[in-house]
């Protein structure tokens, strides 16, 4: 993979047999870098992906689709996908990978990284070319401090893209591309786990990553009641609830709740840190929020120091009195309509 790398591979994710979101951002993405080498932009996509789904990546801007498909592939196992993942780069031969730092990039794009022999821009919110046409990526470091700007030896260069950074991609209909089958040679033996059973948690409200209000709470909360305070606020603005670390380990709510370096990395348009002192491994999962608002009696938290608007108070006076005037606000509104 050095002489013949060429084009911009995206490694697309599906979701019950459709296209993931991130897919679409992906492509996204890949749009400038294809542009600027003058080369074409590609999508892999494993396990079960639909025809419908194949095509709408042809409709976001992909030249071809590469639909990779084994039995051994219809559930995720992470050898099984990575070893796809390898034989298909190595088939394709791109210049360029992309992968979404999204559960599966996490664990698959290091050990992708590896077996391909090429570094990895890590969490990247903005990835272009410089002058020699390689790629450069900028991501946050320091908890979201600093925005640093990377690159890696190659080809292949590979990019991890945190979710929600890039605008989807939008179909075009008339656009024209090829689908085509591509395999694998996958043996039973390269699993190492098995799963023995799914248990799938139903879904409640806004998804964490989804949603554009997100009201978080840490461990400033004092127990798991807070965490009620921060779902009836949660559902009067349409969002959803978060977490820092510490109020997950003390079991206050669930782990996929969870933000920040070891948790989910969020994108909202407004942000609640209530009762989070702002440790840069819980800013590193919302930094990318638009607008942050803290409340936090310790007037000295860093917290504040992110923050657009901050309040200093205990959230058992601030919190009420925010849910009653959205209450009222929501009522006025009922009231004209």
């Amino acid at each position: 993979m050095t002489a013949q790398a060429k084009g911009v591979l995206v490694i697309g994710e599906v979701a019950s047999g459709g296209l993931a979101p991130i897919t679409r951002e992906l492509l996204s993405a890949a749009q400038p870098l294809a542009a600027g080498r003058g080369e074409e932009r590609c999508v892999a996509l494993l396990g079960g992906a639909s025809d419908a789904a194949a095509q709408e990546v042809v409709a976001c801007g992909a030249n071809r689709v590469y639909r990779v498909s084994h039995p051994l592939l219809a559930e995720y196992q992470p050898e099984m996908w990575l070893a796809a993942l390898e034989q298909t780069c190595r088939q394709v031969s791109p210049a360029i990978v992309l992968l979404g730092r999204t559960e599966l990039g996490r664990e698959l794009a290091p050990r992708l990284a590896f077996r391909l022999g090429a570094g990895l821009l890590q969490d990247c919110i903005e990835v272009s070319l410089d002058s020699a046409g390689r790629m450069v990526g900028k991501r946050p470091v320091y908890g979201g401090n600093v925005l640093a700007t990377v690159a890696c030896a190659g080809p292949p260069q590979v990019a991890a893209i945190r979710p929600k950074t890039y605008q989807p991609a939008a179909p075009d209909p008339s656009a024209k591309g090829e689908v085509l089958s591509l395999e694998v040679r996958l043996e039973p033996l390269m699993v190492r786990a098995r799963i023995v059973e799914t248990v799938k948690e139903a879904p409640t409200g806004v998804r964490l990553e989804d949603a554009k209000v997100v009201v978080s709470g840490g461990r400033g909360m004092g127990g798991a009641e807070g965490f009620r305070a921060l779902e009836e606020l949660a559902r009067l603005l349409g969002g959803a609830v978060g977490a820092s670390r510490p109020a997950v380990d003390a079991g206050w709510t669930p782990q996929a709740n969870q933000v920040g370096l070891t948790g989910r990395s969020v994108t909202p348009e407004l942000y609640f840190a209530v009762g989070i002192s702002g440790a840069s491994q819980h800013l590193a999962g919302c930094s990318g929020a638009r607008t942050i608002v803290a409340i936090n009696k310790d007037s000295g938290a860093n917290i504040f120091r992110e923050a657009r608007y901050g309040l200093v108070g205990d959230w058992r006076q601030a919190l009420p009195a925010l849910v009653q005037a959205l209450k009222e606000l929501k009522v006025g509104q009922e009231a004209r309509s």
